[in-house]
């Protein structure tokens, strides 16, 4: 130890610098402090000559002012190699120590992507991850691997935000596609993708000589932004120390330590000053997170605050090698540390705010400036994080207590800190319906938000909302001999979408559309509706924009919202899950027509269409997968209609058609009503009519919305499964006999409806069929699709069936597909896969087996050259080519062969398998080559055999895969063929 007192420079602007500083003039070692570049805090000297920087400047000065001690506190220099450069100018008798490790050692923190195998290749415990520059390859990988949440991370250093968590595979996808496109510039142009792991976090900092280590009490930071540990992560919104945790846990992370240490050294890594690991908890053991190469932040505001030892003498130590013999004690007090940060914190954190309140330093509570500065007018914001608020106490209740107290003394305009910091200290042995996850308060702002809207329903015969049960006076209601009508529905996964897009307040119209509509068909008027809206954690916002659209629908509808249940059940559903159901009790007069008359349907009844408004309800599991599977955004803008999202247009309400109908079948010149919903026409107008009739109906005779027209282009989904899934732009469809289709057309539009549509005829029954289409081509156009300037043009060869020809067009009609299907070519003209490519449109050519083979191959290589040909799929192709052949488009056929090449070649692989007894099998998509199954493989895909296999019984479970791998190698091949023209 020097023999007389040292001056010290610490390198940083922030609250983990500050509270070095402050650490460090305690010492009796230190004379002077130094801070640069410093903050608003005046309690130290800020050297305006030091460039932090420039090493060089760093040197002059530390020489000039007698410093002998240099302590690094923010990750960026000591990344840059600043320690190196420092010490590089240390001769015997002018030595300046710096506390951080050299460059080598800072590429713990530096790159994420050198730190996760530094620990895989030491045996050190983590998540599963891979890395990546492509952003194909990074969306493949998480497709494949499929796990529930994701971690990605930037390689490089991105201020703290460089790390984002995300729920399921398309949310990582879009993620991983934002930071590889440049979302944290240069710092993510390479990115880890790890699985998130579940349990709770640990904050483990040790000094370190790069021999041993000495590990600092475990604390734990809350990095999300808002209470209850929601929204976004920031750098870190509090802190509490020291954790007690469970000795075996203790002694596991103790373990890991020491490994890293140890692996450090063998790997010649040098590495002295403060390491940083964080751990995540798990049933499974400790997991490490992370390494950071200096002190935490705030964890060191809190740190500083327990250290019962001379910061000075311990970092020396650190830098001279000298750790083992210095002792380290720490106090034995709670301590609690808040960040009072700026608005717009940590996305725009808006700056340059007067700031006043700042009490002095005293025993109990220490103010840690971040980003402050001073300026002519006085102490200013300047930063996102402001202050650190740290105050000790006998347990953690009273150091929060008196952080807070603080907190609130400090004032500038925008300020917002955490209340909660160690809420999981707090709760334990403490638990109440709240902590279970149930927030009673949120579902009392709830009810206090939709009770106006609410109330605003309420009919004659009815109550208000908030007792234990709803009478509904009938009487009063204006009902004489009245029979109940109840119908129940939901919303389905259309909720999905208004997650995605933040817009709720339409799902309340498609909840009441849903049930009122389906009371209408029976010739009801709705009186009163019951909801239930379930959540994993009630968002009252999300809540409330449901239900207000619920009551505003049941006052269109003329029906009182009576009750209804908000039910939060975490570990049921997750946060962010939620579903809505809804009740409807409508009512009718006994002598109002029955409906549905199904006896009374006939041959000659005309069939009324009533226009739907869009999608309603129904359908969004396969609308989700086409926008998904098409590369869309819910926020682009709609093809159909570009100047709304195609988010806004999937999301327009069910239409209610309650006062528009209702006069028309209380006329009783209306035999029947069907509600089209889910299974479309097809499917839900049977529903009202007797079994010996059917219903005629001629597509192209209404007015279809776009967005079917889109649906069927891009799914690329056929018109029969488009009218069995979708309304297609029918809400309801009315029988009427033709007397009374005046009579009943006049009323609708009296009534309100614009449009109405004669879209066919009951006729009799001649097949089994009980829905007849008539010109179903013209009821969907083919627009709309979604294309790239080029596409690979591919021809099919085929010999028989055609069932993996036909996945190989269905895949390139995908808007995102790299192919273009130009010509199926057969050598049969019987072959059953013509009539498939035909009614896709793709055109046939039928080339017969005669002559000899170069001959043949002549004819085929002229119709395949005729239409610019690319890339061939030989898809059961039943004929031997020539060398000749293969080498004119070498590289360029690709087969698909139903075992695992190399082994079981030729044509009876699936029984040489089973002759082989091997307990797998599988198919190969390869390239052709002169020798059979000889060529290149591309993909490949196991199937497991079965001891009871037969041939057939594990060919068919071939074929399955084939149909995936076949159609993957085109669009894999066809891709590279893009790269290289790019």
């Amino acid at each position: 130890m020097p023999s007389s007192k040292s001056s010290v420079l610490v390198i940083g602007s922030g609250a983990r610098e500050h509270a070095l500083a402050w650490k460090l003039q305690q010492s009796p070692s230190v004379e002077h402090v130094f801070i640069a570049p410093g903050n608003g805090s005046t309690e130290f000297e800020v050297p305006k000559s030091v460039d932090v920087n420039d090493a060089t400047s760093i040197r002059s000065f530390c020489v000039a002012r007698g410093i002998s001690l240099v302590v690094v506190g923010p990750e960026g220099p000591l990344c840059k190699g600043i320690v190196d450069e420092i010490e590089a100018g240390n001769v015997d008798g002018k030595e300046i120590y710096c506390f951080g490790p050299p460059k080598a050692g800072a590429r713990l923190e530096d790159s994420k992507k050198f730190s996760k195998h530094f620990m895989k290749a030491n045996g050190l415990p983590t998540a599963g991850f891979e890395d990546f520059r492509s952003v194909e390859e990074a969306k493949a990988f998480i497709e494949r691997v499929n796990w529930p949440s994701y971690v990605l991370k930037a390689d490089g250093l991105a201020a703290g935000k460089g790390v984002i968590i995300v729920d399921g595979v398309e949310e990582a996808k879009k993620v991983a596609e934002r930071m590889l496109g440049g979302e944290f510039g240069k710092a993510s142009s390479e990115i880890v993708i790890e699985e998130k792991l579940e349990g709770y976090e640990v904050s483990a900092l040790c000094f370190t000589d790069g021999k041993t280590f000495a590990r600092m009490p475990f604390t734990q930071d809350h990095k999300p932004l808002l209470e209850g540990d929601r929204g976004p992560n920031t750098g870190g919104m509090g802190v509490v120390g020291p954790l007690v945790l469970p000795s075996e846990v203790e002694a596991e992370i103790d373990q890991v330590l020491q490994n890293t240490i140890t692996a450090l050294q063998k790997s010649n890594i040098p590495y002295k000053g403060c390491l940083y690991a964080g751990f995540m908890v798990t049933s499974k053991g400790c997991k490490l997170l992370e390494f950071n190469c200096r002190f935490g932040d705030p964890e060191t505001e809190v740190l500083m605050r327990l250290l019962d030892s001379d910061l000075y003498t311990i970092c020396v130590a650190c830098s001279r090698g000298t750790l083992t013999s210095t002792e380290i004690s720490w106090k034995a007090q709670n301590v609690v540390g808040i960040v009072l940060a700026s608005e717009g914190y940590p996305a725009k954190p808006i700056v340059n705010r007067k700031v006043g309140g700042v009490p002095e330093h005293n025993e109990e509570t220490v103010v840690f400036h971040a980003g402050t500065k001073l300026t002519e007018e006085g102490l200013v914001t300047s930063g996102g994080r402001v202050f650190c608020v740290v105050s000790v106490g006998n347990s953690f209740q009273e150091a929060r207590n008196r952080a807070l107290a603080v907190s609130e003394q400090i004032q500038f305009e925008g300020k917002y800190y955490r209340r909660d910091i160690g809420h999981f200290l707090f709760n334990k042995g403490n638990v109440s319906y709240s902590a279970s996850g149930v927030d009673i308060a949120e579902g009392n702002a709830l009810v206090a938000s939709i009770k106006d809207v609410c109330l605003s329903t309420r009919t004659p015969g009815t109550e208000s909302i908030g007792g234990f049960g709803a009478l509904v006076d009938l009487k009063a209601e204006g009902f004489h001999t009245p029979q109940l009508v109840i119908g129940m529905d939901g919303v389905g996964t259309k909720i999905a979408v208004a997650e995605a897009t933040g817009h709720f307040d339409g799902l309340g119209y498609d909840l009441v559309g849903m049930c009122v509509n389906d009371v209408l068909c029976h010739c009801a008027r709705p009186v009163a509706f019951l909801d239930y809206y379930v959540t994993g954690r009630l968002v009252k916002e999300e809540a409330a924009a449901v239900i207000r659209s619920i009551a505003k629908a049941c006052k269109e509808s003329g029906c009182a919202l009576v009750g209804g249940e908000t039910a939060e059940m975490p570990g049921v559903y997750n946060p962010g899950q939620w579903d809505v159901a809804g009740c409807c009790i409508g009512a009718r007069e006994a002598s109002w027509p029955q409906l549905p008359l199904v006896d009374a349907v006939s041959e000659g009844d005309v069939l009324l269409a009533l226009p739907s408004n869009g999608l309603h309800s129904n359908g969004f599991s396969l609308v989700r997968k086409i926008v998904s599977d098409n590369g869309f955004s819910y926020k682009d803008p709609a093809p159909w209609n570009p100047q709304v999202s195609i988010g806004e247009e999937l999301l327009r309400p069910t239409k209610l058609y309650v006062k528009s109908v209702l006069g028309a079948l209380k006329s009783g010149k209306v035999k029947a009503i069907a509600h089209i919903t889910g299974g479309g026409i097809t499917e839900n107008l049977p529903r009202v009519f007797p079994p010996h009739v059917a219903a005629e109906i001629e597509c192209g005779s209404w007015s279809i919305p776009e967005v079917f027209d889109w649906l069927h282009s891009n799914g690329p989904v056929s018109p029969p499964e488009m009218l069995k899934t979708f309304n297609c732009g029918v809400g309801l469809i009315l029988v009427v006999d033709p007397k009374h289709q005046e009579a009943v057309t006049d009323s609708l539009i009296d009534n309100g409806e614009s449009s109405i549509y004669k879209i066919g005829n009951i006729v009799k029954q001649t097949t089994k069929d009980q829905i007849v289409y008539k010109n179903m081509e013209n009821t969907f156009k083919y627009r709309f699709v979604k294309t790239q300037t080029r596409k690979i043009n591919v021809a099919i060869l085929i010999s028989g069936a055609g069932s993996n020809m036909k996945k190989l067009i269905e895949k390139s009609l995908y808007a995102k597909s790299n192919c273009t299907v130009r010509v199926v070519i057969s050598n049969k003209a019987d072959a059953g896969g013509i009539a498939i490519a035909r009614s896709y449109g793709i055109e046939t050519v039928v080339v017969p087996s005669v002559g000899a083979r170069e001959d043949y191959e002549a004819i085929i290589t002229k119709e395949l050259e005729k239409r610019g040909i690319e890339l061939i799929c030989l898809a059961g192709f039943m004929r031997i080519l020539t060398a000749s052949f293969i080498g004119r488009w070498k590289n360029r056929i690709i087969n698909i062969h139903p075992s695992l090449l190399p082994s079981f070649k030729g044509a009876h692989a699936v029984q040489l398998a089973l002759e082989a007894k091997v307990k797998i099998a599988g198919c190969t998509a390869h390239f052709a080559d002169v020798e059979v199954d000889a060529g290149a493989i591309i993909a490949q895909e196991a199937v497991p055999v079965y001891d009871d296999d037969t041939e057939d019984s594990l060919h068919e479970r071939i074929k399955v895969k084939e149909h995936i791998v076949f159609a993957e190698a085109m669009e894999t091949v066809a891709k590279s063929f893009l790269a290289k023209d790019a």
